[in-house]
């Protein structure tokens, strides 16, 4: 996952800097980091627990055939090898470890909490967290640290033939009208381990070649497009993409929520999602628990199948739902 801070003084486009402390990447994608130098990032985290397969290299540029051998290198090492070969005055470094999810009990205790307190304090030192993972629920901490602490979490997942692209809404637009929501806000359940019992196929991503690299490129657009704006993580959601773009002030156009693509009808739609009251991973109740008891909420998260549904509201909502009055 990529991590970025934005500076003060940038001169390549814009007056606004891409990048001051860096960004903070947590992958498997890593098509997106090699675009970021082209905006003048020059510092880049990556966390991965992966090796380099040969299914990688014709997907992720980065990777080359040598990586594959010997059971692969390591993706976080290697991807940050692979950016200083392309420029040499990059700072980019690389984390091998695995990031804690919701639905996935603790095995080893001690090395959850120390990947848990490596992550956490990833997070407080960059700027912008790209959540490029296969699982929704690996996404759930990286999206409850980056809200939790103020930072722009962008994020995107793929299908076969579709993807999203989206920013999670800013800490201190949330609840307001202007708030937006994040990768779990429409959900009304919350995470589990969405690998068991599943085939192998089933638990990779299978996608057409072309996807990663095009929500890629959107994705770090949007994150340009976020940092140049006036109000910057708080930036309004564009809902009529003509009128916006000829009213805004912002020299990159507009700046939306989410963009929804299929690439089987060649075709983009761009969607607005508020923010939710229960939602399992950016709402009041998950952050104000979160920073309250800190690796132990996450601990019981990852232990407790329904314990982030009961704290968040949502078992509450889908009982609510089943035995609502039918006319």
């Amino acid at each position: 996952m990529p991590i970025a801070r934005c500076g003060d003084t940038w001169k390549l486009c814009c007056e606004k800097p891409a990048c001051k402390r860096g960004c903070h990447s947590m992958m498997n994608g890593i098509t997106a980091n090699s675009m970021f130098q082209g905006w003048g990032v020059n510092k880049v985290t990556f966390v991965d627990n992966g090796s380099v397969s040969f299914s990688n290299p014709v997907r992720q540029p980065l990777f080359n055939f040598k990586d594959c051998l010997g059971g692969g290198a390591k993706k976080a090492l290697r991807a940050a090898e692979a950016l200083k070969e392309i420029y040499p005055g990059v700072d980019s470094t690389g984390h091998v470890l695995s990031v804690p999810m919701a639905g996935h009990p603790v095995v080893d205790e001690d090395k959850a909490k120390a990947e848990f307190e490596v992550l956490k304090k990833l997070v407080e030192e960059h700027d912008a967290i790209f959540l490029l993972m296969d699982t929704r629920e690996s996404r759930w901490l990286p999206t409850l640290l980056g809200k939790a602490n103020g930072k722009i979490v962008l994020n995107a997942a793929l299908g076969f033939d579709t993807f999203v692209v989206m920013r999670h809404g800013s800490l201190t637009t949330a609840g307001s009208k202007d708030g937006l929501g994040c990768y779990f806000c429409n959900d009304v359940v919350a995470p589990g381990n969405s690998t068991k019992a599943q085939t192998l196929d089933q638990q990779c991503t299978v996608t057409r070649p072309g996807i990663a690299a095009i929500a890629s490129a959107l994705l770090v657009e949007l994150f340009v497009s976020i940092i140049q704006h006036p109000q910057g993580a708080d930036a309004p959601a564009t809902t009529s993409p003509d009128e916006d773009n000829i009213k805004s002030p912002h020299p990159l156009g507009i700046v939306p929520h989410q963009i929804r693509g299929y690439l089987s009808r060649f075709n983009n739609v761009i969607v607005t999602g508020k923010d939710y009251s229960c939602c399992s991973a950016c709402s009041g109740r998950i952050l104000d628990l979160y920073l309250q008891d800190g690796w132990d909420f996450v601990k019981r998260a990852m232990n407790e199948k329904s314990y982030i549904e009961e704290v968040s509201g949502l078992k509450e909502v889908c009982y609510g739902r089943r035995f609502a009055p039918r006319y």
